[in-house]
């Protein structure tokens, strides 16, 4: 099995996102199936591979370059033109296109979805991000009613409904980085997030939306947006609710019912058994087995099947068009 190079632009405070920790936990499970490490392209860093060192090599058949920081891909595919390239894809809606030697390995549905649609002749997988063992329920005292990241937070959750319920229950604001989230998930009552308005200014969708289902496993309630990938698992009025619903007033009625319940509604174990290191392992060892395979096979075979251009779409349009005029005027 080739190794993999998980490109990134540093690993650094700068680039400090959801979307780096979230590649960093997919490469150390790969690393359980194969030889895999960090590569960066943007800056150097002490004992790490640089892009621009990696591409001076003659022969680069067993490494398998995986680029994911969407910005950034369609700048690093034309580079790596002659190279082996799988695009680990977080979000969607980039605008950029890939060809169809270029398998898609996507972390939601939804992403998957919208990759189908584009790369109709690419290989397209589904590989769910990881929730970590220690996103449980712990059964403590929950002494924060309502907990809230102000990143990606809308302006309507931030300026109304936040103030609104300050007036009658306690409320935690995160607008740094917490590196034990989770105690803070089980110390909470209900976990706010609103990221529609975030990703609409960004062009591109969310991709998978950790932070909810990391409260959902550590039994803290739900009140987000359904945008991207969020939908592929929250469930309103089964396991989350659906935020910015209609009117303030009616948020702060609900927010202040979930506060009171003595049922929170939750993810299904079963969902969660989905997105834990063992079954994201499993999968991940089939799928690249599935693109080792791949590769060897493009080292004898060219692409052959038509690509969903712009052009062949309209072509497409115009010969449907006039094979319907045709029937039109034969019935007549």
């Amino acid at each position: 099995m080739r190794t993999l190079y998980f490109l990134l632009p540093g690993t650094g405070r700068k680039f400090a996102c959801g979307g780096l920790w979230a590649e960093l936990k997919t490469l150390r499970l790969a690393q359980q199936v194969c030889n895999a490490t960090v590569v960066t392209y943007r800056q150097r860093e002490k004992d790490t591979l640089y892009l621009e060192d990696v591409l001076k090599a003659k022969n680069l058949d067993d490494i398998i370059f995986v680029v994911s920081w969407g910005f950034d891909v369609a700048k690093l595919v034309p580079k790596l033109e002659h190279c082996h390239v799988v695009y680990h894809a977080h979000s969607a809606g980039y605008g950029f296109r890939l060809p169809s030697k270029i398998p898609i390995i996507t972390v939601s549905r939804n992403t998957m979805g919208y990759w189908g649609q584009q790369s109709p002749n690419s290989l397209i997988y589904y590989l769910p991000n990881e929730i970590s063992d220690e996103f449980q329920n712990l059964h403590l005292e929950r002494d924060i009613d309502v907990l809230v990241h102000a990143r990606k937070s809308s302006e309507y959750l931030m300026k109304r409904l936040i103030p609104a319920l300050k007036k009658q229950c306690c409320i935690m604001v995160i607008d740094s980085y917490v590196g034990d989230l989770n105690k803070l998930f089980n110390r909470a009552k209900v976990y706010l997030y609103d990221s529609a308005e975030y990703w609409a200014q960004q062009g591109v969708s969310e991709g998978f939306g950790l932070q909810p289902m990391e409260a959902l496993a550590c039994g803290c309630q739900v009140f987000s947006s359904l945008n991207g990938g969020l939908s592929d698992y929250l469930d309103p009025g089964f396991n989350c609710y659906k935020i910015a619903s209609y009117s303030e007033e009616y948020d702060v009625q609900r927010i202040l019912r979930a506060i009171a319940s003595p049922t929170p509604r939750t993810l299904s174990e079963s969902v969660l058994a989905e997105h834990r290191a063992e079954n994201i392992t499993q999968r991940l060892n089939i799928i690249l087995n599935e693109v080792n395979e791949f590769f060897d096979h493009q080292t004898s075979h060219p692409a052959s099947i038509p690509g969903l251009t712009r052009l062949r779409v309209t072509t497409l349009t115009i010969k449907n068009l006039f094979s319907k005029i045709k029937k039109e005027i034969f019935l007549k």
